[in-house]
């Protein structure tokens, strides 16, 4: 049984990582997939081709999500392009990781830009779409540290702790809609990005989390199918901890 099967989703940042990953299972349950990207064409490309198929149409556009302008014109296109949507994830993010006595102004501005700004700017866009038929997901990724804090994160936790308060608030105003507004809070995802520390360090990390393993970007991604699907449709305002227990 296909969960998403005739839907369609905007994934922002998913020419990599966790929203790659997103993608990927989307598909495999049936959902036509508008993804974005900030700079690698190719690895868009790439991916486009790779999931395309009879079932389900994909296509990736170059968009800044913390561009409002941008976020506009990119749901233009997607309901010109697919002429319908359904679901919105919000996954475009960046980190600038630094003490606070060393942090810049500019680190932490870009930061809430592109992680906070961005989920204002892309919601703002499908609302109304969302809103004149009555029903529409929309998912945002935070992060453990937004719940807890990071020493060296202190943009960054402010910026996934502020995607928080923001979903909270818009499951209040938009649910009378019929429009669902949920959190997922990954904790220690293995990606490319964590390819990049030592075993060593990796491990360190696994031996702190409950379930002794890292997650994976189809983790995330299986969390994202059921608050898309029907199976959560009584579920509005929430965050889910995708995390192996770190917070437990």
């Amino acid at each position: 049984m296909e969960l998403l099967k005739g839907k369609t989703a905007i994934i922002t940042g998913a020419s990599r990582g966790i929203g790659r990953g997103i993608a990927k299972i989307f598909v495999e349950q049936g959902c036509n997939v508008a993804f974005t990207y900030s700079s690698n064409k190719e690895a868009a490309d790439s991916l486009a081709e790779e999931l395309n198929s009879a079932e389900v149409q994909v296509k990736g556009y170059q968009s800044n999500a913390a561009n409002f302008d941008q976020a506009q014109q990119l749901l233009e296109d997607v309901l010109s392009d697919f002429g319908s949507l359904d679901i919105l994830i919000n996954n475009a993010g960046i980190t600038k990781d630094n003490l606070l006595m060393r942090m810049s102004e500019q680190d932490f501005d870009q930061v809430i830009e592109v992680n906070l700004k961005s989920i204002f700017n892309m919601t703002k866009a499908v609302q109304r779409t969302f809103l004149k038929q009555r029903h529409g997901a929309l998912i945002h990724m935070s992060s453990v540290v937004g719940v807890k804090g990071n020493a060296g994160q202190a943009n960054y936790a402010a910026s996934k702790a502020g995607i928080i308060g923001f979903s909270k608030s818009v499951a209040l105003e938009l649910g009378s809609r019929n429009i669902r507004s949920n959190v997922i809070a990954p904790g220690f995802i293995e990606t490319e990005m964590t390819a990049k520390l030592s075993e060593e360090v990796v491990q360190g990390w696994r031996e702190g989390i409950p379930l002794k393993r890292g997650g994976q970007a189809e983790d995330v991604a299986n969390a994202c199918v059921f608050l898309a699907s029907d199976l959560s449709s009584y579920i509005t305002g929430q965050v889910l901890h995708v995390d192996g227990g770190m917070l437990t």
